[in-house]
């Protein structure tokens, strides 16, 4: 087990490198200069001149690359062109905010999609079943910023039960009612799709599990009917269950760039999005090797978890 882990370790590098190769290359390559957006239109040649010189983006892309991959293997991404501090704190200070939303929303789409799927299983061609199928295709063809705003404009707007936006309210407030108040609907907007398609899969798996011998043996035996969907279906079908659920991880990591947005939460997301708009080089380079990063752990803790549980499995 350490050896395997140590190997997907190692392998880290190469990922890692590759997404810092593909994001530097496009930001440097796509339009606007972050020295016009600074100086303004005003700004004479020699300003701007001069001002590229002092940020270094008057170097060739690969001198650029190869010093800030340097700073980067040294555990330092760098200086935010705009805030003039250091990107590893920025994005630190907003990744607790981006986990807390992606944790919560992963907590509902597995709750709830592994419910769904396991009654519908039980129940094939009932009215839950259809209804689940159709809110099933709904949820997964419905934009995440579309029904960001639905939820907003219904539940803010209109009846005034919870905040439209922010993490926490300006005055007051700061507790954990406040934030759960907060969390709810920008956690329900990112938890939308993963909830259908784990409730698919769950479905799927569970009417595959539960047409086995074994199962039909337990039910023989006179095992009671919940423990047979539970212990003996579900336990047996959680492997393909799993694999999504670290899937859907990585997309709501990725996902939550558009709910933050649409919420002004302040996490990652909303800080990879201002450093776009801002032609902030390094700090999105930064938000980028995090996300990346966060998604690498997740596929590994996805690995690790097969083994726990199926014993069967081993990793050499």
């Amino acid at each position: 087990m350490k050896r395997y882990v140590a190997r997907r370790l190692l392998l880290l590098v190469p990922v890692l490198a590759g997404v810092s190769v593909i994001v530097f290359m496009v930001l440097h390559l796509s339009p606007g200069d972050p020295v016009e957006i600074m100086l303004g239109t005003q700004a004479t040649e020699e300003d701007r001149t001069r001002l590229r010189a002092d940020l270094g983006l008057d170097q060739p892309l690969h001198v650029q690359y190869v010093r800030w991959l340097g700073h980067v293997v040294r555990g330092d991404l760098g200086r935010s062109l705009f805030m003039r501090r250091p990107v590893l704190g920025e994005v630190l200070g907003r990744l607790q905010a981006t986990l807390i939303l992606t944790g919560t929303a992963l907590l509902l789409s597995t709750t709830l999609g592994i419910a769904l799927g396991v009654a519908s299983a039980t129940r094939p061609n009932s009215l839950l079943d259809r209804v689940s199928a159709m809110a099933s295709l709904f949820g997964a063809s419905m934009p995440s910023f579309w029904l960001g705003i639905v939820l907003m404009v219904v539940f803010a707007l209109w009846l005034g039960w919870l905040p439209a936006s922010g993490m926490y309210a300006p005055y007051g407030g700061g507790d954990l009612r406040d934030l759960l108040a907060h969390l709810a609907l920008p956690a329900v907007t990112l938890a939308a799709a993963s909830v259908t398609i784990i409730a698919r899969l769950t479905r799927a798996t569970m009417l595959e599990t539960l047409g086995q011998d074994y199962i039909r043996t337990a039910r023989a035996k006179g095992v009671v009917e919940r423990r047979v969907v539970l212990r003996h279906g579900l336990k047996n079908a959680m492997i393909p269950i799993i694999t999504v659920i670290g899937v859907q991880a990585g997309y709501l990591l990725g996902g939550a760039v558009l709910t933050e947005t649409v919420f002004a939460w302040p996490g990652v997301g909303t800080l990879m999005v201002q450093g776009i708009l801002a032609r902030d080089f390094p700090l999105v380079q930064g938000c980028v090797l995090v996300v990346a990063l966060s998604f690498v752990l997740v596929n590994l803790a996805v690995d690790l978890l097969y083994a726990w549980v199926d014993p069967r499995i081993r990793y050499e």
